[in-house]
């Protein structure tokens, strides 16, 4: 819950170039790690 008030607060402000920069690096980082979970799963069942 503290970080979703924190995350909150920060989307009311102006966004700064920095804030765009992170926020892009944290979705990239996001998919990513889903990417790799599906292709994981996808792979090992292949593999069975």
């Amino acid at each position: 819950m503290i970080k979703m008030e924190g995350w909150l607060i920060m989307q009311r402000k102006k966004k700064t170039r920095f804030q765009k920069i992170t926020m892009v690096a944290i979705w990239l980082m996001l998919i990513a790690m889903l990417g790799s979970l599906i292709f994981g799963a996808v792979a090992s069942l292949n593999l069975i």
